[in-house]
């Protein structure tokens, strides 16, 4: 199978000395939703930005699609513009598409993740779970291969937190998208096809989703 996603023997060091990934080997197989999880700084989010490209790369290698799209824990790090139509056409500058080309990408984003009727709405008045999906929006209308999503769901109620990852997983299959998604939350677990476990800056299982979020929780169990 076609791996969408893959390092090898990836490490980072924020401070000479201070290392954090040690030596990261993974895969993601193309079109598939997979979920990392790991205890509290054990290098999630450091490895997914690595493979982001928003930290400098030092050793090891990271094969990913240029085409990738990146959602922060808290969207408004994200979102720069005054309504969503626009933010997400902000995203498609670089792309000098026509204006009807624009139009469309962005309509064509807004109904991937059911926010049609939002185009004109002001960034300000949407929840959390609303611009979360806005973000998504502007990766689906830059046509990305690869969503990274780091802990997206951290800043939002219940019922939105499920409403969210369901989005995504559905339009991992719908669109044939591969999502690499940080999370804390062990429920999140049963909408992936797979998942990665990480300790200690290197990756030390993967495989099911269910067996890892019982080890999961046993590795939980001895920190406490």
């Amino acid at each position: 199978m076609t791996s969408a996603i893959a390092t090898q023997d990836l490490r980072f060091e924020w401070k000479k000395g201070q290392s954090v990934l040690k030596g990261c080997t993974l895969d993601i197989p193309q079109g598939e939703f997979w979920m990392l999880l790991g205890t509290n700084g054990c290098g999630k989010s450091t490895l997914l930005r690595l493979i982001a490209g928003l930290l400098p790369h030092q050793t090891g290698t990271i094969e990913v699609s240029p085409k990738l799209g990146f959602v922060f824990q808290n969207p408004d790090h994200q979102l720069v513009m005054p309504t969503v139509g626009a933010d997400i056409a902000f995203g498609l500058v670089r792309e000098k598409l026509t204006t009807p080309q624009v139009r469309s990408r962005v309509l064509e984003a807004l109904e991937a993740v059911n926010l049609l009727e939002f185009s004109r709405r002001p960034i300000y008045a949407l929840s959390g779970g609303q611009k979360q999906r806005v973000a998504i929006a502007g990766a689906i209308a830059a046509h990305c291969d690869v969503l990274l999503l780091d802990e997206p769901t951290a800043l939002l109620d219940p019922d939105s937190q499920l409403e969210l990852v369901a989005q995504v997983q559905r339009l991992v299959k719908d669109r044939g998208i591969t999502a690499l998604w940080v999370t804390h939350r062990l429920n999140e677990l049963e909408y992936a096809d797979g998942a990665l476990l990480m300790d200690q800056g290197i990756v030390i299982d993967r495989g099911d989703p269910h067996r890892l979020k019982t080890r999961m929780i046993a590795m939980e169990t001895d920190h406490e």
